[in-house]
């Protein structure tokens, strides 16, 4: 067992789980669980955002599970039960995106496709979206569909100052910093309700702390310079109409209404000039669609049923 539980959040029944090695020699923590519902519906692969881990979407994975699908969980690279990148662990580093579709692409190959039955879906959150969407040449001939919540096309900051911050990022790579903290970046991974831009629902958030209290191994503080540098190249790519005429899988984008953390407005401005995306907006919702209230993720679960094929029967 390479899985954590608490007693508000026991490891589903029947996983399976272990560490496999990307192409370029990281080592990435996966798990997977057959359906409990039926009639058997596919494959979703889950794509977590920034500092998150298996364990925090026990729940999402049964609530598919019981809609007859296989589900395939990995922890990004730097993050969760990963390999992490720097002596500092609790620093979010990559150098560019492309390693981060490594890690999606060993575990699709590896894991869901060679083990799990078609057709197969991805869904994605945050900075998983980007991934999604940063790995797209390669997917379309794996992935029959995607859900993207609050897809990390660009953060929620003016578009001036994320300008500056880029080139702030750019200038630090380049003297030699990459490996610090973004300016005003610390190593703190458990948050204060109060004030916070994640969720609404308070038990999901104790959930989330619990979590993290009783495995800090698991957590992850601000990201690093060289992490915002490649996180604004891969999303410099989006905006380019080549992107957007070739993205080949069929993706429903959900964003967030009240999202403070990514910007809303660039998803819809993106689906409504990429032909393979459509979007959702649920008002009021929080950054973390899925750890929200449940009025807010009956509202993604609908929209799932909808655009999943099979999920609804």
């Amino acid at each position: 067992m390479v899985l954590f539980d608490t007693d508000l959040n026991p490891v589903p029944e029947g996983t399976q789980s272990g560490f496999i090695k990307t192409e370029d020699n990281v080592k990435i923590r996966w798990a997977r669980w057959a359906p409990t519902g039926s009639p058997l519906k596919g494959t979703v692969t889950i794509v977590q955002g920034r500092t998150e881990f298996i364990e925090k979407y026990f729940e999402v994975v049964e609530e598919l599970r019981s809609r007859g699908f296989f589900v395939v969980a990995f922890d990004l690279r730097g993050q969760g039960g990963s390999e992490r990148l720097l002596k500092n662990e609790r620093r979010g580093h990559v150098e560019s995106f492309d390693e981060f579709a490594l890690d999606l692409h060993a575990v699709l190959d590896n894991v869901a496709l060679s083990d799990c039955p078609g057709p197969h879906f991805l869904l994605g959150h945050s900075t998983g979206g980007a991934v999604v969407m940063h790995a797209n040449r390669r997917l379309k001939t794996k992935i029959d569909r995607a859900v993207l919540t609050a897809p990390l096309v660009s953060l929620a900051m003016k578009g001036r100052l994320f300008k500056m911050a880029g080139a702030l990022a750019k200038s630090l790579v380049w003297v030699g910093m990459g490996n610090a903290f973004v300016p005003g970046g610390n190593d703190k991974i458990l948050l204060d309700y109060d004030g916070n831009t994640l969720t609404s629902d308070p038990d999901r958030f104790k959930r989330m702390n619990a979590i993290l209290e009783s495995a800090p191994q698991l957590g992850l503080g601000s990201p690093t310079v060289s992490w915002f540098r490649a996180m604004g190249l891969a999303t410099e790519r989006f905006r380019e109409p080549e992107f957007q005429i070739e993205f080949g899988v069929p993706s429903l984008v959900i964003g967030a209404g009240n999202d403070q953390i990514v910007s809303t407005d660039d998803a819809e401005e993106l689906c409504r000039s990429c032909p393979g995306m459509s979007f959702l907006e649920i008002r009021g919702s929080r950054h973390e669609i899925l750890m929200e209230r449940d009025p807010y993720r009956e509202q993604f679960w609908a929209a799932f049923d909808a655009f999943i094929p099979g999920s609804a029967d």
